[in-house]
């Protein structure tokens, strides 16, 4: 079948098959919502750090950004640090987080805003994130596409984008945080081991070592030269980070306080391992496979990766790498696909339709399958595997970054203040972008200058006669507010 043998595809069906076990075990944890959406608050560090690894190194990472980097060279790797130091300031808060849902009850970045602020900021949170998580799982779908061009041979990218978001959805509406995580500690570890080990060392092998792959790159691809397009993206991870609801959800569902913040750290830091192997993949498919993003011209650099997997895996092992980039993809798109579901359901149908807990569960699984289709049609409009990924999350950090560490965090913010941030940073990110960036200025720091500037000035002149409540925790220490 396609480019793949029969051994090969004898190691991708039993990949595939321990994977629906999983799913079939963690599915019968699920009894509420709870357990839906957090694994019933009950993850400890392995399982923390490698949920979180996974998530980070997914599809549009492994795919997309060693596309990036193939093309651009030294300047792909910008896209890697904001988002490797964003999430270790994120790790500094996450066992506040932890805390604060604990002990009032949240679960979700608008419910937060639900207790401090009111239902408004809830409602236009909870809008923002269903959107936003919902349109990151469309780079998924479209890594999935790639795939199965790539080493099946459908020739059809609409067709492949349709075998990608059934595989995704009925994963994800099937077992719910239970089955994310524990495949998620699965796939990490044969991601890390095929894609981001095995391959970039038979390259480097197959060049005659990493002092030549360097000496054979063009030396244009090892300057960093600055575009517009790579100022956005670099902003957008960082403040992105801020509010990513994937690890927000994360530090929900660990154990403990501690659990939180430990299992961020350490899956942060593997994340971090793989920015260097990333670097290597793109340089070593460089040199071997000059014309690599040119041989699918629908897919482009997206294809790099598993061009150089087909040219140097023996049969047998490319079934295993093969599962690897499947696994890179399903480690992401699960997990966005769940929160976006989550929002939709606890943050915006439950208390507009007044759901039961057995009708929340069944609406959650329906909103699944509905926000799978919304990504599916992003995925087939947008061009290339990052350009769909900032899409996402672009206005999503602009507008949502700031303000969700000054709900944590900050006394003062008010309602007021929160509503105009989030408007503001919203409208101006979207209106730069369409302006064509004015001045050379990013959409993306546009749109965070002014949220910063409206939050805070208007929480400034409201705080006094409409104070908001504050999440009051213990941390032993840690200060409770700024």
């Amino acid at each position: 079948m396609g480019n793949l043998s029969f051994w090969d595809l004898g190691m991708l069906i039993l990949y595939i098959l321990v994977m629906v076990w999983v799913g079939l075990r963690a599915k019968n944890r699920v009894k509420t919502t709870e357990d839906y959406y957090l694994a019933g608050h009950s993850l400890g560090l392995v399982m923390i750090a490698a949920t979180v690894c996974a998530s980070i190194i997914g599809g549009t990472p492994l795919l997309g950004r060693t596309g990036i980097t193939y093309e651009t060279g030294m300047a792909g790797v910008l896209l890697a640090l904001p988002y490797l130091l964003g999430m270790y300031i994120f790790s500094l808060f996450s066992a506040r987080i932890h805390q604060v849902g604990d002990k009032y009850h949240i679960s979700t970045i608008p419910e937060l805003f639900e207790y401090r602020f009111g239902p408004k900021t809830k409602f236009l949170a909870a809008c923002l994130v269903t959107f936003s998580m919902g349109a990151t799982v469309a780079a998924a779908i479209k890594a999935f596409a790639t795939v199965i061009t790539v080493f099946f041979g459908v020739s059809s990218v609409v067709a492949a984008s349709w075998i990608g978001v059934a595989i995704i959805v009925l994963y994800t509406t099937a077992s719910g945080l239970f089955g994310v995580v524990y495949t998620d500690l699965i796939q990490c570890i044969v991601l890390l081991g095929t894609m981001y080990v095995l391959l970039p060392a038979l390259g480097i092998a197959k060049i005659g070592g990493i002092g030549e792959m360097f000496s054979r790159v063009p030396k244009e691809l090892l300057e960093i030269h600055l575009t517009p397009d790579i100022t956005n993206a670099m902003f957008t991870n960082l403040f992105f980070t801020m509010a990513g609801a994937e690890m927000w959800q994360r530090a929900f569902a660990a154990k403990d306080r501690r659990t939180a913040k430990r299992g961020m750290y350490l899956g942060n830091t593997l994340y971090a391992l793989t920015i260097l192997s990333t670097l290597l993949l793109a340089f070593s498919a460089l040199v071997l496979f000059p014309d690599a993003d040119t041989v699918y011209p629908g897919i482009g650099s997206d294809a790099v990766v598993p061009v150089m997997a087909m040219g140097l895996m023996p049969k047998g092992l490319l079934g295993l790498g093969v599962a690897g980039i499947i696994a890179a993809i399903m480690s992401s798109a699960d997990t966005y696909l769940l929160i976006s579901a989550q929002t939709l359901t606890s943050d915006i149908l439950r208390p507009a339709l007044k759901l039961k807990p057995k009708q929340e569960l069944l609406i959650s699984r329906l909103c699944v399958l509905g926000l799978g289709v919304l990504a599916l049609v992003i995925s087939l409009y947008i061009d290339g595997l990052y350009n769909t990924l900032m899409f996402a999350w672009t206005f999503y950090a602009a507008a949502l970054g700031f303000p969700a560490i000054a709900a944590l965090y900050w006394k003062r913010a008010t309602a007021p203040g929160i509503c105009a941030g989030m408007a503001g940073g919203f409208i101006v990110s979207l209106g730069w972008k369409f302006l064509g960036n004015p001045g050379g200025v990013s959409e993306s720091v546009a749109g965070i200058v002014v949220c910063v500037i409206l939050t805070v000035s208007v929480s400034l002149l409201t705080c006094k006669r409409r104070p908001a409540p504050f999440c009051e925790v213990d941390l032993a220490g840690e200060s409770a507010s700024l």
